[in-house]
C-alpha cells in the first residue's frame, strides 16, 4: 500500500506524553486528545468491490427463510408419519444434548469476534432443515430412480457427497448474502460447524427414534453413546473444512468465483473426512479406528482452531495499532483489547468499578475487534461500506470509553 494509505504516514503521534505513574487499568489513564480518524485505504483496483445491500438482497433472504419454513413443515410431517409422534419427541429431546454441546464449543471459537445472531440462527436452521431435508429427498429420489443400494455404498459414497454438498451450500450462501460478516477462516469454521451441528441434530432425531423403535432402550443407549458422546462434533468438523476454505478467500478478496472454486476443494476434504468416518463404522473395528485415527484427527482439528484464533488475535492487534498510531487508542489499550490476557485484566478492572461495568467493557472489546475487522476489509478493498462502518465504530468506542471512565 505504501505509507500514503496508513495512519503513520498522515498523522504525527497526537497523544501527549503522560507522567510515569501506575494506573488501575490502561483505561484509567487520561485521554485528553481528540485525534482524527485514520483514512481507510482506497479499494484496490484489481479486486472487485462489494455491492451495497439492496432490497433485492433482503428479498432473497426472505425467500430463503420461507423455503426453510416449508421444509420444516415437511420434515415434521415425515417424522410423524415414518417414526411416530412418541419416538420423534424422544429423539428430539435427546438430540438437543449433542446440539447444545457443539453449540457451546462453537461459541468458544466464536468468542473473539461473535458472528451476528441472525446468521448463527440461519446456519443452524440451514443444516437442520434444508441440508437434512434435501439430503433425505435425494435419498428417496435415488431409491425411486435406481432402486435400493448397498448399505456400504450409501454410507461411504452417497451420504458423504450428498450431505456435504447441501451443508456446504449453506456456508456458501452465507458468504454470498453476508460477505461483510464473513471475515476469514475462523468465521468460515464457525459457520460450517454450525451448519454441521444443525444437520446432526435432525439426523440424530431420526437415529434415536429408529433405535427406540427397533431395539428399545438398550439399542437407544448404544446409539446415543456413539453419536452424542463419542462423536458429537463429527458433522461440525466435516463441514468446517468447507467453511475454512471459503474463509480463506473471504480474508483475501471476497470474490464469489474464487470462493466457489476454493470451496469445492474444501468440499472434497469434507467428503473424504465424512467417508472415512462412515467407513470406520462400516468396514473396520469402529472403536479401534476411533481411538487410533478419529481421536488424533479431532485433536488436530482443535490445534488448528487454536492456531487460527492466534492468527485472528495477531491481525486484530495489527489493525488496532494503526489506530493507536493515529491516537485513537493508547498502546496499553491495544494490548488490553487484542490479547486474551489483556481482555481478562480489563474485565476484572471493569468489575470493580461503580455499578460493575463489565457489560461496557465487553461492548468496548467487541466494537474494537469489529473495528479491526472493518479496517482489514478496507485494506483488501472488498467492502465499499467500510469507511462508514469505521466512522460509526470509532464514535461508539470513544463513547464507551467515556462511559467506562465516568464517575
Amino acid at each position: 500500500m505504501g505509507r500514503q494509505g496508513s495512519p503513520e504516514g498522515r498523522y504525527a503521534a497526537p497523544a501527549p506524553s503522560l507522567p510515569q505513574q501506575g494506573y488501575a487499568s490502561s483505561l484509567a489513564q487520561p485521554t485528553p486528545y481528540t485525534p482524527p480518524a485514520p483514512v481507510a485505504p482506497s479499494p484496490a483496483e484489481s479486486l472487485p468491490a462489494l455491492p451495497v445491500p439492496t432490497r433485492k438482497g433482503r428479498s432473497v433472504s426472505l425467500w430463503l427463510f420461507g423455503f426453510l419454513g416449508f421444509l420444516l413443515l415437511a420434515l415434521i410431517g415425515y417424522f410423524g408419519w415414518a417414526l411416530g409422534a412418541v419416538a420423534s419427541v424422544v429423539g428430539l429431546v435427546l438430540a438437543l444434548i449433542p446440539l447444545t454441546v457443539v453449540f457451546l464449543g462453537v461459541r468458544i471459537i466464536d468468542r473473539w469476534e461473535p458472528e451476528p445472531k441472525r446468521l448463527v440462527i440461519f446456519a443452524i436452521a440451514w443444516g437442520a432443515v434444508a441440508a437434512a431435508g434435501l439430503s433425505l429427498l435425494v435419498d428417496v429420489g435415488l431409491k425411486v430412480l435406481i432402486g435400493p443400494t448397498s448399505d456400504a455404498f450409501s454410507a461411504v459414497v452417497q451420504a458423504p457427497i450428498v450431505e456435504e454438498f447441501w451443508k456446504g451450500l449453506g456456508v456458501f450462501l452465507i458468504f454470498l448474502l453476508a460477505r461483510r460478516a464473513f471475515d476469514g477462516p475462523v468465521d468460515g469454521v464457525v459457520y460450517g460447524a454450525l451448519v454441521g451441528a444443525g444437520f446432526a441434530f435432525t439426523e440424530n432425531i431420526q437415529y434415536f427414534a429408529l433405535s427406540l423403535i427397533e431395539g428399545g432402550g438398550e439399542q437407544l443407549t448404544v446409539t446415543f453413546g456413539v453419536r452424542a458422546i463419542l462423536s458429537p462434533f463429527a458433522h461440525a468438523m466435516f463441514t468446517a473444512v468447507t467453511g475454512f476454505a471459503i474463509g480463506l478467500v473471504a480474508r483475501r478478496h471476497g470474490s464469489a468465483q474464487s470462493a466457489l472454486g476454493v470451496g469445492l476443494l474444501g468440499f472434497v476434504g469434507a467428503v473424504l473426512l465424512h467417508a472415512l468416518w462412515n467407513g470406520s463404522a462400516t468396514f473396520a473395528d469402529f472403536f479401534g479406528l476411533y481411538f487410533t485415527l478419529q481421536v488424533p484427527l479431532f485433536i488436530g482439528f482443535i490445534l488448528g482452531i487454536i492456531a487460527l484464533r492466534r492468527e485472528e488475535a495477531r491481525l486484530t492487534r495489527a489493525r488496532l495499532e494503526d489506530y493507536a498510531a493515529a491516537g485513537w487508542f493508547t498502546p496499553e489499550e491495544v494490548t488490553m483489547l487484542a490479547t486474551p490476557s489483556g481482555r481478562k485484566v480489563g474485565l476484572a478492572w471493569a468489575a470493580g468499578l461503580r455499578g460493575d461495568r463489565r457489560p461496557l467493557m465487553r461492548a468496548f472489546i467487541k466494537d474494537a475487534t469489529e473495528l479491526a475487522a472493518v479496517r482489514q476489509r478496507a485494506i483488501t478493498g472488498r467492502d465499499p461500506m467500510a469507511v462508514e462502518d469505521e466512522r460509526a465504530l470509532l464514535i461508539r468506542t470513544r463513547a464507551t470509553r467515556a462511559a467506562l471512565l465516568a464517575y
